[in-house]
């Protein structure tokens, strides 16, 4: 019996657990690195190698043009690998010290001009923004946005909307003179604002007045039971249905939405990252690859249209994240390449080495960082 169950419990966490999480990360991955490869050859550029993850080759095919596309054991990332490259952060020789024929050094990454190489490399991030805008967007298309009228229901005792003075039934109009258009903006909005003094524009019975607030930062779980800290005021949303729609959106008008939503998401992970640098905001919040998998599970449950979402915020915080100025990180390698541009030669490859082997450090130290933080999160739940 212990060890069916145990078989039993094996096959719920792959299912429940992995499979999401494989599903997700591979395809903002393969994205990704697509964005690196497309460029590459439009730029001329040989790729010897295409994989989705790291470490032992479980399987792949190699094409007419002699890329390997392959799948390796270790699904926690992956890499597009550049004719001339001694590993997979594409660090090679100098394009002179190439024992190649000058033709075969042209089809070398090192061996490209600057700006193919800094177009190389922005593509990766670009291509995951790309992604997120395609999902958000489509979705939009295909479900609409559901719009709630910004009345107010409830408000909470001794909470910062109680203390500026919002009563039951007050519609919020404007934040800061800004225009909302539903209950879920004005959450956005406050969300963004912790510490600071927002100024409300309501509705009163026909009457308009301005209230000032200042939300308080709040511990509040999500159905999985997943602590997160949020600004919020203490109103509550009308649930009468005359005050919820559905918007039909267009193309144009859904693409719209899309890039704000993942403008919204990249510029807020930016700003957390910056106050856990300054130390004004805690890492807890921070997850690794057990928080990602616990997560792509959870969304799971709500459907195949919450693991896309899911896919879509994650793909738009790795394009960020991939941007910053970190040597290992796309964007160490579009600094090295723009100081190359502007002083007309190449970082040193000392430099060059040496960088990359701190942000490979860094990187993996923000990894097991995260790894045992998810642990502790979990022993703790």
């Amino acid at each position: 019996m212990d060890l069916i169950g145990s078989l039993a419990s094996s096959s719920f966490w792959l299912a429940s657990y992995f499979v999401p999480f494989v599903f997700v990360l591979a395809n903002i991955v393969f994205f990704h690195e697509l964005g690196h490869f497309l460029v590459a050859r439009w730029c001329e550029v040989e790729v010897t190698a295409f994989s989705l993850g790291f470490g032992p080759e479980l399987f792949g095919i190699t094409d007419r043009h002699g890329t390997r596309w392959k799948v390796c054991a270790i699904p926690l990332g992956g890499f597009v690998k550049f004719l001339g490259d001694r590993n997979v952060v594409s660090l090679g020789d100098s394009a002179d010290s190439l024992e190649t024929h000058v033709q075969e050094r042209r089809a070398t990454f090192v061996g490209a001009s600057v700006s193919r190489r800094l177009a190389i490399v922005a593509a990766g991030p670009i291509a995951s923004f790309l992604l997120a805008v395609c999902i958000f967007s489509g979705q939009f298309m295909l479900f609409g946005r559901e719009v709630t009228l910004a009345r107010v229901a409830e408000v909470r005792p001794n909470s910062p909307a109680a203390t500026a003075g919002f009563l039951p039934g007050d519609i919020v109009i404007a934040v800061d003179n800004l225009k909302i258009d539903g209950f879920d903006e004005l959450i956005r909005l406050v969300g963004v604002s912790p510490g600071q003094t927002l100024k409300i524009t309501i509705d009163r019975q026909g009457s308009r007045r301005v209230l000032d607030v200042a939300p308080a930062i709040t511990e509040v779980k999500d159905p999985f039971g997943n602590i997160m800290r949020i600004a919020q005021i203490g109103l509550g949303r009308s649930a009468a249905p005359a005050d919820t729609k559905i918007e039909r959106l267009g193309p144009i008008r859904a693409t719209e939405l899309g890039l704000r939503k993942t403008w919204f998401i990249a510029d807020q992970t930016l700003k957390y990252l910056f106050k856990v640098f300054v130390g004004r905001e805690s890492a807890d919040q921070l997850g690794g690859p057990i928080k990602i998998a616990q997560i792509s599970g959870q969304a799971a449950t709500f459907g195949f249209a919450a693991l896309v979402e899911l896919a879509g915020i994650l793909s738009a915080t790795v394009g960020l994240i991939n941007l910053l100025p970190i040597p290992a990180l796309d964007g160490g390698h579009i600094l090295f390449y723009a100081i190359e541009a502007g002083r007309g030669r190449p970082v040193s490859q000392n430099v060059q080495k040496w960088g990359m082997r701190t942000g490979l450090v860094l990187v993996l130290a923000l990894m097991i960082f995260t790894t045992i933080s998810d642990v502790v999160r979990l022993s703790a739940s």
